[in-house]
């Protein structure tokens, strides 16, 4: 096994939390592949440097909370990296429902100070399509806009 590989993944995953796919482009860069590949991977993970369901979890916390992103959006770059179903649904339990509906409220009421002009029904829009763009999903954010 590539020892200097293994090294550097290792830092690698030690800095940040990581998901497999971001690692395996990473060896793919330093020019390691196949059956190397996959070694080193298991040996990330046997040594707990490389877990999904954390790497999950901590994506789906640090977005909802440094960028106020919702579900939906969470949940599809959580898709984008290959993670699994099973892995996205624990990730999508760390966002808990109060501070979710809190946030939603918080975000619709910064939109609408910032355009007072404009009829209501394109304030409404507005507001509406800069949620969707967040993430959340439309029946939660129509309900808390009436």
């Amino acid at each position: 096994m590539n020892t200097v590989a293994m090294e550097k993944l290792r830092r690698y995953c030690a800095y940040q939390e990581r998901c497999h796919e971001e690692v395996r482009t990473k060896l793919l860069e330093l020019k390691v592949y196949g059956e190397e590949l996959e070694e080193i991977i298991a040996q990330l993970v046997a040594e707990n440097f490389l877990n999904e369901e954390r790497f999950a979890c901590a994506y789906a916390r640090g977005k909802f909370r440094m960028r106020q992103w919702g579900r939906v959006r969470i949940r599809k770059e959580l898709q984008f990296r290959k993670i699994s179903d099973y892995c996205i649904r624990k990730a999508m339990e760390e966002i808990e429902e109060e501070e979710y509906l809190q946030t939603i409220d918080t975000l619709i009421a910064r939109q609408r100070k910032k355009q007072p002009q404009g009829t209501p029904a394109q304030r409404y829009y507005r507001t509406m399509q800069y949620m969707l763009r967040k993430g959340y999903e439309a029946d939660l954010v129509r309900e808390r806009l009436s």
